[in-house]
């Protein structure tokens, strides 16, 4: 079995997170609920946590998949430096985040995906990892394999290479011999 890289699962777990946040606040501050100062914070911390999460890191093996449009994201994100790269500033910056947005009801669930991707982050941390970006590859072509001169020049199916004819080089085995005998129809 491979290692477990807890980075990844800690990442979908805070954008989901910031995602619910969002939502949260949005609903408060739209219902005016009491305590609605909450809710404004909440937002603009589910929208800072949805920037900070939406690039992917790099797993360890290089097989990590982008998300669409990451690009620019990854950029401010890598701007920030052992800020956002340390998995232990992250988890603190997480938890410290989540706790306002426990004092109002219709934010306390992105409160605790906040708490939990915080402890996610930890266990990341204490293990070693570390984001790295993914940054978009150039492209090499690789060159066609030695065993490969040319193409074939006829179409599929292809006769067998018995049957196939023989180069002009040699005129004598060039010469084609139908196993087929062929006679003109006399009418």
């Amino acid at each position: 079995m491979g290692k477990i890289e807890w980075a990844m699962w800690a990442n979908e777990q805070a954008l989901a997170a910031g995602l619910i946040l969002l939502t949260g606040g949005i609903v408060g501050v739209a219902g005016l609920f009491r305590g609605w100062e909450f809710a404004a914070y909440s937002i603009a911390a589910g929208v800072f946590v949805c920037l900070l999460e939406y690039p992917r890191g790099k797993k360890n093996k290089g097989t990590s998949v982008e998300r669409t449009g990451q690009y620019c994201f990854t950029v401010c994100v890598k701007a920030f430096g052992p800020l956002t790269r340390n998995y232990y500033v992250r988890a603190f910056i997480h938890a410290a985040i989540a706790v306002p947005a426990g004092f109002m009801l219709a934010t306390v669930l992105g409160c605790v995906c906040l708490g939990i991707a915080s402890l996610i982050y930890l266990g990341a941390a204490i293990r070693g990892e570390q984001w790295e970006p993914i940054l978009p590859r150039t492209e090499t072509r690789k060159a066609v394999g030695e065993s490969i001169k040319q193409p074939p020049q006829n179409p599929p199916p292809r006769p067998p290479a018995e049957m196939r004819r023989k180069r002009a080089e040699d005129l004598e085995g060039a010469a084609y011999d139908n196993p087929i005998k062929v006679t003109a129809n006399e009418e």
